[in-house]
């Protein structure tokens, strides 16, 4: 046997084992733009559910248009990070635009937010402090927090109660800093910001919001959370991508108070040491935002399909996670239902993906449905049509 053969059949085991327990990840490959409808392999129009273009706006010809023009403008790429040649007066163009739409300090951009909310607590916390965290967190502000040499507590999913009873038994003279999604996009749950505010002020934490899956369209001047709570100015750091609403590409930023932003400049290692976001994207992005302040009309529609998405599944007898977030997860809990239903969906020309563990807890499995304001009326009627036969086919009681 040759040296790490040993090392290489334990892997083959692994993913063996994945595979026999219904959890082995496929990925779907498209030939066509994200859009409501896009093309797999030989199949031309699959009506496309699972994607975070919750404005629509990731084939939009405006925001496409602004790309190819900021290449024409700013060049490709930067070849460098920002404290070194890689600051244009666009990025500033754009944090500052941030800054005004969500109401904050400042802003600092990331190339994704998995890379904000890695370069965020070690850089602004440390031995002494204490990060309170929601346990159903994003995987990237758990991996940050493994970073940081600050105590670790966990609270109950979207609980101030026991988010309560976590601060009253912290002792330290340190920072009590409380961590929580905005929406838990497992489940499309809203947090409730407004409890856990209270909480923090009760208890002198600070408080930090990823606001990944409500930038752009939750509150009334689609702000995210901390607006749909009434609590603008009142969250102090915003964590955020421009891969969802925001146009749908890549992107991050952390926004909130002056000194926090500023010391993240200063010492926040995927900030110091990745290249500057690409010019073309920064002015995309710029544009997505200048689409949202003027043009109220995609957020009303992105409501009004949602609504009528969750009650119209709702009548088919499907368990669906209630809300209003345009995240519906139908839940199945076995994971070779989930993975199966999946596969009928696509062979009647709907995508929709399972998810299983680890992404969701054992015996949670689900189909996560994601609505779009790309969608009509007859796409969603559509798509009810699809989900009846496929639970008829496999749900029979």
């Amino acid at each position: 046997m040759k040296e790490n053969d040993t090392f290489y059949l334990q892997l083959g085991e692994i993913l063996k084992s994945i595979s026999n327990d219904g959890l082995y990840k496929n990925e779907t490959i498209i030939s066509s733009p994200q859009d409501s409808y896009i093309s797999v392999g030989n199949r031309k129009k699959i009506l496309n559910l699972c994607s975070n273009n919750y404005l629509g706006l990731a084939n939009n010809n405006e925001i496409k248009a602004a790309a190819i023009q900021g290449i024409k403008d700013w060049g490709y790429g930067l070849s460098s990070v920002r404290f070194i040649c890689g600051a244009q007066e666009i990025h500033k163009q754009l944090e500052d635009s941030l800054s005004k739409f969500l109401m904050t300090d400042d802003t600092i951009l990331y190339s994704s937010c998995f890379d904000a909310n890695g370069g965020l607590f070690e850089t602004i916390l440390g031995q002494g402090d204490v990060i309170v965290s929601d346990e159903l967190n994003h995987a990237s502000i758990i991996d940050g927090i493994r970073l940081c040499k600050s105590a670790r507590i966990r609270y109950r999913n979207n609980d101030p109660e026991d988010l309560e009873r976590k601060l009253k038994e912290i002792k330290t003279s340190g920072k009590i800093l409380v961590v929580t999604d905005g929406v838990f996009s497992m489940d499309g749950i809203i947090a409730n910001l407004k409890d856990i505010s209270t909480v923090c002020k009760k208890y002198n934490a600070l408080l930090m919001v990823d606001d990944s899956h409500a930038v752009g369209f939750v509150g009334k001047g689609g702000r995210g959370t901390h607006e749909y709570h009434d609590l603008l100015g009142n969250v102090d750091i915003l964590s955020g991508t421009f891969g969802k609403a925001l146009g749908g590409a890549s992107g991050g930023y952390i926004t909130g108070r002056q000194e926090i932003v500023s010391l993240l400049r200063q010492r926040s290692r995927p900030y110091l040491f990745s290249n500057s976001l690409a010019p073309m994207i920064v002015v995309a992005t710029l544009k997505a935002l200048d689409i949202i302040s003027r043009d109220g009309s995609l957020k009303e529609r992105l409501d009004d399909n949602t609504k009528y998405f969750r009650s119209e599944i709702s009548k088919l007898g499907l368990d669906i996670i209630r809300g209003e977030h345009p995240i519906v997860p139908i839940m199945l809990g076995d994971a070779h239902l989930a993975g199966e239903f999946s596969r009928q969906l696509l062979e009647r020309n709907l995508l929709a993906v399972s998810f299983s563990f680890p992404v969701v807890p054992k015996g949670k499995a689900r189909i996560r449905t994601q609505i779009s304001a790309a969608l009509t009326r007859q796409d969603l009627d559509l798509a009810i049509e699809i989900f009846h036969d496929v639970k008829n086919l496999l749900c029979k009681s």
